[in-house]
């Protein structure tokens, strides 16, 4: 008998999985376990199980190629992905080796976060115009920090050269040198857990990129076209009455290549919209998941057609995400033809392998930037 009920069981949850167009197993990459990106990916993944039987592996990695090697070599489908969907998408940083270039990625879904730039009350540092020679935090080998604080510095039409650059061997170590005040600003999330401390001494300042500052939001857009304006209204220093004016972007955002099948990104961004009840008290920002948050632009990377086309069924997509997603598709393709010639011109000229990331840096910034 027992038998029979668990034969009924797997045949139920076979059933059901059909019914819903997904595939009875499939398997993500996320960060690694305990950080907010496998738990989220756990919580929808447990999701689906609940409402269709579909069974999901997630393979954790601390690192970008880690994430992202699975979903080249098909190992993986989806990837619950960082801003190195941005870089991939480049060839920035690690994805300027030969081995890897323009990477041609899609978004289903990317939940809505904030990060900017904090400085200690005891500054007289209010706005990125104000950073001009003021000691700044960075972390060694860490692309996504260096991004955000550079994008926040050009939104007040600085670079790195125009701060003092102190670096630090991980972001722990820097967290500890801007509660010791020995740097005057740092990359933060709102709920960092290092500013509590540092708010009960030297004080916490959100460097606030305001809104009405629509030249500074146009080099934001310039240099990086994931973030925009984001009125962070929870977190250290922050309240309703009190908000602070930041970058806005995605974190975590469910990721595929460009060429996965329209009809199953469309059944997987319908599964996950219609197993929000499951999932949405995961975590406290788990809400934001849905689709009237986490089904707009801009993004780390295009969003696919399959999961426009089920937006735009929902009513959520609008024309300026139009707009924005053909534009990003249009930047993509363009790095591939640079790319592509800047590999052709260096095997002309002899280049090695050792001298490529300089010259593919030099022809990227005459060609593209």
């Amino acid at each position: 008998m027992k038998l029979i009920f668990v034969a009924a069981f797997l045949i139920a949850q076979a059933a059901a999985a059909q019914n819903s167009n997904l595939p009875a197993t499939m398997v993500w990459t996320s960060y690694d376990v305990g950080s907010a990106g496998y738990v989220e990916a756990s919580a929808f993944a447990d999701a689906l199980d609940k409402k269709y039987g579909t069974t999901v592996r997630i393979i954790p990695s601390g690192t970008s190629i880690g994430r992202l090697l699975p979903l080249q070599t098909g190992r993986a489908t989806y990837g619950f992905m960082g801003n190195e969907i941005h870089f991939a998408g480049e060839a920035m940083f690690e994805f300027a080796s030969r081995e890897w270039g323009p990477q041609d990625l899609r978004v289903l879904l990317g939940r809505p976060s904030q990060v900017g730039l904090v400085t200690g009350a005891d500054t007289d540092i209010n706005t990125p115009y104000d950073l001009k020679g003021q000691r700044v935090g960075y972390v060694k080998a860490n692309i996504s920090t260096t991004l955000n604080t550079e994008t926040v510095l050009a939104f007040g039409e600085l670079s790195t050269a125009d701060v003092e650059k102190i670096e630090y061997p991980s972001y722990g170590a820097m967290a500890k040198a801007f509660i010791a005040g020995e740097i005057d600003a740092a990359p933060a999330i709102p709920t960092s857990s290092f500013l509590r401390e540092a708010e009960g001494g030297r004080g916490v300042r959100w460097i606030n990129m305001t809104a009405s500052d629509e030249a500074g939001w146009e080099r934001v857009a310039k240099h990086a076209s994931l973030f925009k304006h984001s009125s962070a209204k929870v977190g250290v220093s922050i309240s309703e009455d009190k908000p602070a004016e930041l970058l806005g972007y995605r974190y975590p955002q469910l990721t595929v290549n460009a060429d996965a099948s329209e009809e199953d990104v469309y059944n997987m961004v319908k599964a996950i919209d219609e197993s929000f009840e499951f999932y949405k008290g995961a975590t406290k920002v788990m809400p934001n998941w849905a689709l009237t948050t986490a089904g707009t632009t801009p993004a780390g990377a295009p969003f696919h057609q399959g999961a426009v086309r089920y937006l735009k069924k929902a009513g959520v997509w609008s024309d300026a995400d139009e707009e924005w997603n053909n534009a990003r598709i249009a930047r993509i393709a363009a790095v591939q033809n640079a790319w592509n010639a800047a590999v052709e011109k260096a095997d002309e000229e002899g280049v090695s392998g050792k001298e490529w990331p300089e010259y593919w840096a030099n022809y990227r910034a005459d060609n593209l930037d």
